[in-house]
């Protein structure tokens, strides 16, 4: 059985934790997957935030994202979403798609929106970006190293080292993620 994760809104919504978690994604070690109402949430707040980022772009990223990772679209969600308890309501669904595929981690910036004693029953777990990403260097930090050399690579409009990825990671929460790389 492979490793199955959902990957909330919140994590997805800022561009260089969005490239890493996918690129985690694309090496195999792990399922990566969302909903349409993720995404739609992903897709509103840029939308809200970052007037600059042009409609059409924001719908060529979804479809990206979509065809970067295989299979990583749930459906069927939907009937499990009203028998859920959660502190915000709102939040039932990434709950919902996470028992539906039988997922071991939700990985969010919102942990307080997911406690444990809700998640329990499903053996499912509230990981923090830094959290899960530490566990995946911890379990081959190379796989990750990769996967920011990677980004790195792929920015070319400006340029982007390294050193420059990594402080992208760190200001958006990856404090102890970075400091495993910087010091492995």
């Amino acid at each position: 059985m492979s490793f199955v994760v959902i990957y909330d809104a919140n994590v997805l919504y800022g561009n260089t934790l969005r490239d890493l978690l996918i690129r985690l994604a694309m090496t195999g070690r792990l399922q990566a997957k969302w909903t349409s109402r993720i995404l739609d949430e992903m897709q509103r707040n840029l939308a809200v935030n970052r007037p600059d980022i042009p409609e059409e772009k924001l719908g060529k990223l979804r479809l990206l994202m979509n065809s970067a990772v295989r299979d990583c679209l749930v459906e069927g969600y939907e009937p499990l979403i009203e028998g859920l308890k959660l502190p915000d309501p709102d939040d039932r669904h990434v709950l919902a798609a996470a028992i539906k595929v039988g997922a071991q981690v939700i990985v969010t910036s919102n942990l307080r929106d997911f406690p444990s004693e809700h998640l329990a029953p499903w053996e499912i777990e509230a990981k923090s970006p830094d959290d899960f990403v530490l566990d995946q260097i911890d379990l081959d930090g190379r796989v990750v190293w990769a996967c920011v050399q990677q980004i790195a690579d792929s920015r070319v409009n400006p340029p982007e080292a390294v050193d420059d990825v990594l402080d992208t990671l760190e200001k958006a929460g990856l404090v102890e993620s970075v400091a495993a790389l910087r010091a492995g």
